[in-house]
């Protein structure tokens, strides 16, 4: 792997200033908030913002090839690469299932992280610190600010 870029990557290090680059949240039609651009890629300090998370990965070609090539020895001596063996001419085979199971294991990481934030929020009583109303689960529990989620709160009163 020569190069990895998120969202605008190099590109947008050359070309755009950090005003032009910013991804400013807005209210979207259907009420929910979103990015205009989207030039950070879905990630903006190391955390997903909700857009799609956009990334590009560049590989350089294999270097070691079945044609003799002229190199040096540890001393300087000219001397001549012959590689042995079997070396694959391109690397794409490979590289999108090694791209794929990476990105998936990162993703995973990353919402078990999440769960462990909410398990912890829970446990220690820390929900209403973060946020007032309550934090919405991906599963579409709301847990309170003083822990409890609406299904226990909703049992207890039973």
């Amino acid at each position: 792997t020569k190069g990895f870029e998120i969202g605008s990557g190099f590109d947008g290090v050359k070309s755009l200033r950090g005003s032009q680059h910013n991804d400013m949240f807005y209210k979207k039609k259907d009420g929910s908030l979103g990015t205009k651009t989207n030039n950070s890629g879905g990630i903006q300090g190391g955390i997903s913002n909700g857009e799609p998370i956009v990334f590009r990965i560049a590989f350089k070609p294999p270097s070691t090839i079945g044609a003799d090539q002229a190199t040096c020895d540890f001393t300087g001596s000219d001397t001549t690469l012959a590689a042995k063996g079997r070396h694959d001419p391109c690397v794409v085979p490979r590289a999108v299932s090694i791209v794929e199971t990476m990105t998936a294991l990162v993703v995973a990481d990353a919402a078990l992280i999440q769960l462990g934030r909410e398990k912890a929020a829970e446990k220690y009583d820390v929900v209403g610190k973060v946020k007032k109303q309550g934090v919405k689960r991906s599963n579409g529990e709301v847990v309170s600010a003083n822990g409890a989620s609406e299904q226990s709160a909703k049992k207890q009163k039973e």
